[in-house]
């Protein structure tokens, strides 16, 4: 995943949890790439793409991989109920006709993520945006498209939303760049609707948001938008996701991703305190 564009079907994250699992039964017990690839009877190639989560887990693979690794009985039971669950299509699956390749790992992280935390100098978060702020951003973004397909789109926006109402839904911090609140996106009462949604998300218990104002000069963060991702399994590690026009990149080197971490430490030092937040949010509100 790491620095590269995503490309073809996007695993889920128990795919990729349970890719890093093979692989670290499969040292633990020292058998090589080749060794285990003789056991399935397929080439060193596609033991490496199982671990890597890049093709999906077929059972008897699976099944013979960790007999071979020496894993008990009880233990493989329980390994492949999870394959099978992790080979099911996520929720977004039906949602592919308008979800770009690189953006759909995005959303399997997301949907798994016990952390979220970001910064968004342009736009408010996706997770945060009502359904008519989501409809004149797509409006923008594909000037040709048909109102189905924006619909599609702007369902697509709001389905992810759900994770809200998880039990584990994540604990999401969000620095948002004041430019976000001042940009008119749809007009007056798109805006004032969409300062509603940010002042009524700050009552759920796992939502912060913090709003770096002009006058706090040049910060750390400037250059644009990311994301970060920490997750409840100890398999995976923590993520920072990109993006540009043409697509994305994801980043799961540990010495990368802490750059991007501490320097979201520093802006959230830098930023206006979230006592602030509810203030400075009314205040922008009535000057629309």
């Amino acid at each position: 995943m790491s620095d590269n564009r995503s490309g073809g079907s996007a695993p889920t994250v128990l795919r990729m949890v349970l890719g890093k699992r093979l692989r670290f039964l499969r040292e633990r017990a020292g058998i090589s790439f080749e060794e285990a690839a003789q056991v399935i009877d397929v080439t060193p190639l596609t033991v490496r793409r199982i671990e890597k989560a890049e093709v999906g887990l077929r059972i008897p693979y699976v099944k013979e991989l960790l007999r071979a690794y020496g894993v008990p009985a009880e233990e493989v039971t329980d390994f492949l109920g999870m394959a099978k669950e992790a080979n099911k299509p996520g929720w977004w699956y039906k949602y592919r006709d308008v979800l770009p390749d690189w953006f759909r790992a995005y959303v399997s992280l997301e949907s798994e993520a016990s952390v979220i935390r970001l910064y968004e100098p342009h736009y408010v978060p996706g997770l945060l945006q009502t359904p008519d702020y989501v409809t004149a951003l797509m409006r923008v973004g594909f000037p040709n498209a048909s109102e189905e397909d924006i619909a599609r789109r702007v369902s697509l926006r709001v389905r992810r939303q759900d994770l809200f109402g998880k039990p584990d839904s994540p604990a999401l911090w969000a620095i948002l760049d004041e430019t976000v609140l001042r940009r008119p996106v749809g007009g007056a009462e798109v805006m004032r609707a969409q300062i509603d949604r940010l002042h009524d998300v700050l009552d759920l218990p796992k939502v912060t948001i913090q709003i770096m104002r002009f006058g706090a000069g040049a910060h750390p963060g400037a250059f644009g938008p990311f994301h970060y991702f920490r997750f409840g399994f100890s398999e995976l590690p923590d993520v920072v996701y990109t993006e540009s026009l043409a697509g994305a990149v994801y980043v799961d080197q540990p010495a990368d991703v802490v750059t991007y971490l501490e320097v979201l430490d520093r802006m959230s030092v830098q930023a206006e305190p979230v006592a602030r937040t509810r203030t400075i949010l009314s205040e922008l509100r009535k000057e629309l």
